[in-house]
């Protein structure tokens, strides 16, 4: 029986990755004089994971890759000004607000009248304690963690930390690689809530649907029955 449900933030609660996808387009666009888009996001992307052990994720490793990035292209060409205009693409990025996926509110307290639940959340530790505060979510949630990378030791620890079996956790996210296949993989259960984008690094070839702990939904609206399918408390 399913007992403490983990819940991603980024794209699961909230929006997040449309605001990069945004960030992208007017980066290409900056770069569009020298290099064609495709180029410019093959670049960045090579970027982006040569730099991911020194930054981690989120907004601020983005930019300052974005910043090298446009250096090596435009061989030094690109002008202190556009430069500027970088910075100031990621601290908009920073400062967006938190956009609350329709229902999540009303949910949550559901939801923790009859499971335990933890945010369990990767990326810059600064902006995502932010966006947390902002969401106005946090009392829901008997734990916050945040980490620099989600697989299968961090669930495993967070698990022990908190006196979870894996057979009653369950984790509920968007991205099959950190949210669901580290999870299954533990004996726990994975529901996957897809979103509009995927950020390259976070695609899978495959979807686990012949497991018998997955369950993939549409959206929020349908988590209850999903969990009753594996085996909820409620």
């Amino acid at each position: 029986m399913i007992r403490a449900l983990g819940f991603d933030a980024d794209d699961t609660l909230w929006h997040n990755e449309n605001i990069f996808e945004q960030a992208h387009e007017r980066y290409r666009a900056l770069l569009a004089r020298f290099h064609p888009a495709a180029e410019v996001d093959r670049a960045l992307f090579a970027t982006e994971m040569r730099n991911l052990r020194l930054y981690g994720y989120g907004a601020k490793g983005f930019t300052l890759s974005s910043i090298e990035t446009a250096i090596e292209l435009t061989q030094g060409a690109i002008s202190p000004a556009e430069i500027r205009s970088i910075i100031a693409l990621g601290q908009e990025m920073l400062a967006h607000p938190v956009e609350l996926f329709p229902g999540v509110a009303e949910l949550l307290p559901a939801l923790a009248r009859d499971y335990r639940l933890i945010i369990i959340t990767k990326g810059d530790l600064h902006h995502q304690e932010r966006k947390i505060a902002q969401s106005g979510l946090a009392d829901h949630f008997s734990t916050i963690e945040i980490l620099s990378e989600k697989d299968g030791a961090a669930y495993a620890r967070i698990l022990r930390r908190h006196g979870v079996a894996p057979a009653e956790f369950a984790m509920v996210g968007n991205s099959l690689k950190s949210d669901i296949l580290p999870v299954l993989a533990l004996g726990g259960a994975g529901v996957y809530v897809p979103y509009q984008f995927t950020w390259q690094h976070e695609r899978v070839a495959e979807t686990p649907h012949v497991h018998p702990r997955f369950r993939q939904i549409e959206s929020l609206a349908a988590l209850l029955g999903a969990l009753a399918d594996l085996g909820g408390t409620g």
